[in-house]
């Protein structure tokens, strides 16, 4: 086989992100390390969003244009994850449930948006502590990363879901969302609340941006967390947040937010590919791009499909 015939017969896959802040994200290295692996020609670039440019008119020119230069879909991330969707031609079950995107294919029916945060979160925890049934979650955070990972608790066996946030309405909107999609009690509390609920909690969960290089410390005080209880963080850069650290000194298990981070993409690539993602693999190369990252830019602060970098706004990608 000539070089040539070996070059026209390597699949092509053109993919992008679009969003504020994505210029470093590690999303990129990601698929492209993983298309490698499956013999592709896999491009991934950031398209990042002047202020200005997240709106209506402009989505439709960056989809189109998408289209039309062969990108095969696009990863979409803050500011425009829920703004993207009614220019779409359908939705997946996740993206409906979530009412946000962050994965658009291009197919014969048209533009499909996907939600891969639900169903990379809901991977992640299996992983970490299986299909056991929790009686009670704690979920801390519903802004757009706690809104997906809400959505994918509300499809785990649980008994009852507790959702909290420094603006309680947020919370209770949240909520109301939520018990559409579960039999389990679904309801939302105020932050002084929390100790009295975290005595008798199976998991506790974060998906604030606390815990962040650029946002250091606990989204709560550690020492109110019970023996026995589960701790997942969803932020991943670090991923070894201090949260986790308190947790972890008093023998508590840990989810961090790599498993995540390694889903939401991986699932992303079996969208646009049709090929199978090697998990472990991609889990490898993100710790690897993580570590790389901590020891050269000690601050990341970029978007992402993970915790917000504000409370009220972003992704951690």
């Amino acid at each position: 086989m000539t070089l040539a015939t070996a070059l026209v017969r390597r699949p092509a896959v053109l993919i992008g992100l679009i969003g504020e802040g994505v210029t470093p994200s590690l999303t990129p290295p990601m698929h492209e390390f993983e298309g490698a692996r499956h013999g592709m020609h896999y491009v991934y670039r950031t398209i990042d969003l002047a202020p200005e440019e997240g709106t209506t008119a402009s989505l439709r020119t960056l989809l189109a244009s998408a289209r039309r230069l062969g990108f095969n879909g696009l990863n979409i991330t803050h500011p425009v994850k829920q703004a993207i969707i009614p220019l779409l031609d359908g939705l997946s079950d996740s993206a409906r449930a979530v009412g946000a995107v962050n994965t658009v294919v291009f197919t014969d029916a048209g533009a499909i948006g996907h939600n891969t945060d639900v169903t990379g979160f809901a991977a992640a925890l299996k992983d970490a502590f299986g299909d056991e049934r929790l009686r009670r979650v704690v979920l801390f955070g519903t802004g757009g990363a706690g809104s997906a990972v809400a959505t994918a608790l509300a499809q785990h066996p649980i008994a009852e879901l507790v959702l909290i946030d420094q603006v309680r309405e947020r919370a209770d909107l949240l909520a109301g969302q939520v018990r559409e999609l579960t039999t389990a009690e679904v309801r939302a509390a105020d932050i002084d609340e929390l100790p009295g609920l975290i005595a008798d909690t199976d998991l506790i969960v974060n998906a604030t941006p606390v815990g962040m290089a650029a946002h250091p410390g606990t989204p709560f005080e550690s020492a109110m967390l019970p023996d026995g209880i589960r701790v997942a963080d969803i932020v991943y850069r670090p991923a070894d947040t201090a949260l986790l650290q308190a947790a972890r000194a008093r023998g508590i298990r840990t989810m961090s937010g790599l498993g995540m981070a390694m889903h939401q993409a991986a699932d992303a690539f079996e969208i646009f590919t049709g090929q199978r993602a090697d998990r472990r693999a991609m889990l490898d190369d993100l710790d690897d791009l993580v570590a790389a990252e901590a020891t050269t830019t000690p601050h990341p602060t970029s978007p992402d499909a993970t915790p917000e970098t504000a409370p009220e706004r972003g992704e951690n990608r």
